[in-house]
């Protein structure tokens, strides 16, 4: 099976439509780079008002070459594109780059042309419209039109603007930085971010990806593809549009909306892509992460032989929110054992002007063994004694640290390039300035403290609401539309959260003074009257909110006031009553959490400081949804008010594990609940005693929307959460695995036999290996979009897992295949679970639209073949690779 984009990269044959002769034509160019580049396939030059194109035999149509060709680069005019996809696409051409603009940049008719282009490709792939082309440096390949060819190498580049892409192309190649795929994406009609992070996250000669980003084009795709492949591979991207100039900018560039800036940063965080601010930081970084591990830590260790250039990378350092690492007593002897006795005696480690080779060497070793270092950076200044390619020369066989970068700046000009170069080809990144240094290896610290984040084994939430007080918000929310309301009254709000497990303040709705009087004598005295309606969306214009009302006398003419208020101001019809609570004299910090919607990403979360100063603080973080509690508590840490809430000046600590958890629920609330538009808990009150929600607001989609938006990050498939019982009656509840379950999966594996193991993955893996975490995150953290593992849980035990996992290459006829894999606990083996499990997973294959779902199954396993037959596999040997193949079709 050939993965789906292959056929851009290593193409047998390839056709330019509208290629031409012409000087100066984008068609002659393509066909130009394609004969410079020495591609091994065949050109066919296609154009009906030509014979021959620089030498190359040219045919009127498509239809008329010796052979088909697989990959089709289109330059004629916008308006005739569609006809000359749909040709492709009728000959059997499986791909097509489109070069030609005039599409949605240029307004709505060139929209409608990608319409009809997409109405007319059928399963044909198409990178463009409007864009460079695309560059396969190993194969020879270069469909651009491009001045050069790019050189081969290890990044996989892919850029929105082919006017960007080319400059970066020139400066590469001074650079001497080489690229597995150079791929300008233009307008995005169909292949997009999610398709070529894919593609190349699956590449042996891509060792990093990054990405210069105009718009997001498909969020789900380009979350999903870099959640998976970060893990391996770093990703860094240059997103302009931080101010609201340049978004408005990109947007006309590309024809696309631009969401808050502040959202892609959230997003970009929860996938692990690392975003930077400029080009060199943008090459910086993929040579760094390339060439070198990453930190396990932000301590970073300097050594050097000048003073000024090290307090520079200082600065640089700290401005970045880095670390500079504290040596220890027993790495501050070892430096005062070999350095002269006025050295810096602190990190930076200044060996002082007049160090040779051999002084230069022997420190770095002390500083690279010193277990408080995460990093090192060496930074030479020329001098007289300190000869920049002999020091190079001996500092190059640390350049693979186990877990700590070393960065280097050879500070000079042609008297360091021969020891730069020597550094260089031995694997350690160099810059000219020390500043610049520093920064990369602060980004490359933060980059991998997100990732171990992302991937930090959060702790279990218990659901807090029952299955049937969830319908009821479902409920209360689908009666508000059903009656044409956008908006839900305060009552019916702080129902809402409560079905979630969020602590609110207990109210009633009174429509008479009497009402209101018995509901205050319930509550207490004093109490707050807040007017209560479904229409009228400002209370302060109709009577406000009435504070401090203490006893039954004061709540009467307080409903009195606000009655007469509305029926004033707003006629009869308007007045509802209004809503009785106790007033809260809990003292604590006024928080803000809250939800709206990102064009792009869907639903987006909020948390910080509230109150009424809320937007003059603005301190605030943003995530997407939904949350565990490791990545609600990297939210909170976003946000200056954390430190308050942790305790300072005497004052108790808020639980913060149980706000942790109150951010989850709010999460599950936003996701689950998705006709809410917007909803605010403002101010959501912490104290020690606990939290709770004094206020809240929710804003529902209009009528008119058709389908509320998805997360950008799909959320756990509760659908898929049903119980099953063994023959003896014993219960167990099969379910979609969650990250909070790698404690369980960890004991799960200490009850698997050595021949268990051996029939699952074809080899013994000892448990040690097994169970570490690194490994354990490909299991526990499913991107449910890619993959889904079911479990069998009874009570805190884990029985069996089965996993259902989407292929990134395409079958037969391009099918959308899965594989499926299962592994039982021995004491589980031969009662019907295993069966159940895979019809479990068949069910879900279903649901995803898949064509196939296939395994490979030792010939000894005779259980598991057994299972197959039974549900309706058909079985194949094979014997290149020794294994029954499973089958199951869908179509």
């Amino acid at each position: 099976m050939r993965a789906p984009l292959d056929v851009f990269f290593h193409p047998r044959r390839v056709a330019v439509i509208g290629a031409t002769d012409k000087e100066g034509s984008v068609g002659r160019s393509i066909v130009s780079n394609l004969i410079a580049a020495s591609f091994k396939g065949a050109v066919y030059p296609i154009n009906p008002k030509r014979s021959r194109v620089l030498g190359l035999p040219c045919y009127a149509s498509i239809s008329q070459t010796p052979e088909r060709a697989d990959l089709a680069v289109i330059v004629t005019p916008a308006a005739t594109v569609p006809d000359v996809v749909g040709e492709c696409s009728a000959t059997g051409i499986s791909a097509a780059i489109v070069i030609s603009a005039g599409f949605r940049e240029a307004g709505r008719e060139g929209a409608a042309l990608e319409q009809e282009i997409q109405a007319r490709r059928g399963r044909m792939r198409i990178v463009g419209p409007n864009c460079l082309g695309l560059m396969s440096p190993r194969a020879h390949l270069n469909a651009t039109f491009a001045n050069a060819m790019a050189r081969p190498g290890h990044v996989g580049f892919i850029s929105q603007s082919g006017a960007l892409g080319t400059a970066i192309l020139d400066w590469s190649l001074q650079e001497a930085v080489g690229f597995s795929a150079f791929v300008s994406v233009g307008s995005m009609l169909d292949v997009g971010w999610g398709d070529l992070i894919e593609y190349l996250g699956d590449d042996p000669e891509t060792h990093s990806i990054a990405i210069y980003m105009e718009s997001v084009g498909d969020a789900r795709s380009f979350l999903s593809a870099a959640r998976e492949v970060a893990l391996s591979k770093p990703i860094i991207a240059i997103k302009p549009g931080r101010t609201a100039a340049a978004a408005q900018a990109a947007a006309s560039h590309t024809g696309a909306l631009t969401g808050s800036d502040e959202v892609l940063d959230a997003a970009f965080r929860r996938c692990g892509v690392l975003r930077v601010n400029t080009i060199a930081e943008l090459f910086y970084l993929t040579e760094a992460l390339d060439k070198q591990p990453r930190p396990k830590g932000p301590r970073l260790t300097i050594l050097t032989n000048a003073g000024g250039p090290a307090v520079l990378a200082t600065d640089a350092l700290l401005s970045e929110g880095g670390k500079l690492a504290e040596l220890s007593p027993e790495t501050t002897a070892k430096f005062d054992a070999l350095l002269p006795a006025h050295w810096s005696h602190h990190n930076p480690v200044d060996i002082l002007g007049d160090a040779g080779a051999e002084r230069f060497a022997k420190a770095f070793e002390i500083a690279a063994a010193a277990p408080e270092t995460d990093g090192l950076l060496a930074i030479l200044a020329p001098t007289g004694l300190a000869d920049p390619t002999v020091i190079a020369e001996k500092l190059a066989p640390f350049a693979k640290l186990a877990g700590k970068p070393f960065l280097a700046s050879w500070m000079g000009g042609q008297s360091v390039a021969a020891g730069d170069g020597i550094l260089s080809r031995a694997g350690i990144p160099t810059y000219s300035y020390p500043d610049s240094a520093a920064r990369v290896f602060q980004a490359m610290s933060r980059f991998s403290a997100n990732l171990d984040a992302l991937y930090e084994t959060p702790a279990a939430v218990e659901e807090s609401a029952d299955t049937a007080a969830r319908a009821r918000a479902t409920e209360l929310i689908d009666a508000a539309r059903g009656r044409g309301r956008t908006l839900l009254t305060e009552a019916e709000s702080k129902s809402l959260l409560a079905a979630y497990g969020i602590p609110t303040v207990p109210t009633e709705i009174a429509h008479s003074a009497d009402e209101a009087a018995k509901a205050a004598a319930r509550f207490g005295f004093p109490v707050v009257l807040k007017l209560h309606s479904e229409t009228i969306t400002h209370k302060t214009d109709v009577g406000g909110v009435l504070l401090n009302l203490a006893d039954e006398a004061a709540v009467r003419s307080g409903f009195a006031q606000v009655e007469k208020s509305v029926k004033e101001k707003a006629g009869d019809g308007n007045f509802l009553g209004v809503t009785v609570q106790p007033m809260i004299r809990m003292s604590g910090y006024e928080l803000i959490l809250g939800s709206s919607i990102d064009p792009q990403f869907g639903p987006v979360l909020l948390f910080g400081t509230g109150g009424q100063l809320v937007e003059v603080f603005r301190d605030r973080a943003l995530a997407l949804p939904p949350l565990n509690t490791t990545l609600a508590r990297r939210v909170m840490e976003r946000t200056k008010i954390l430190t308050a809430l942790a305790g300072v000046r005497g004052r108790k600590p808020v639980d913060l594990a149980e706000l942790e958890r109150l951010l989850v629920r709010f999460s599950s609330l936003v996701v689950e609940q998705s006709w809410i538009k917007e909803i605010d808990i403002n101010p959501l009150l912490a104290s020690p005693e606990g939290f709770l929600a004094l206020d809240a607001r929710v804003v529902l989609h209009p009528a008119e929307t058709q389908a509320p938006p998805k997360p950008a990050i799909r959320p756990y498939p509760a659908q898929y959460v049903r119980p099953w019982h063994f023959e003896d009656g014993e219960v167990v509840q099969i379910r979609p695995i969650r990250p909070e379950d790698e404690p369980l999966i960890v004991r799960f594996h200490s009850t698997l036999s050595e021949r268990s193991v051996y029939l699952r993955y074809f080899h013994l893996l000892d448990l040690d290996h097994r169970v570490t975490h690194a490994r354990l995150i490909r299991i526990c953290f499913n991107d449910y979009d890619r993959e889904l593992a079911l479990v069998a849980v009874r009570g805190g035990e884990i029985l069996a897992v089965a996993r259902l996992t989407k292929l990134h290459q395409a079958g037969s006829e391009g099918s959308r295949d899965a594989e499926f894999a299962i592994l039982i606990s021995d004491e589980y083996q031969g009662r019907g679970l295993g069966s159940e499990m895979v019809a479990r997973l068949l069910e879900v294959a279903r649901d995803e639209k898949l064509d196939r779902v296939i395994a490979g199954i030792l010939p000894e396993n005779q259980a598991m073949q057994n299972v197959c037959r039974m549900l309706g596999f058909s079985l194949a040997y094979e014997p290149e690779e020794g294994v029954i193949r499973a089958e199951f079709s869908l179509r």
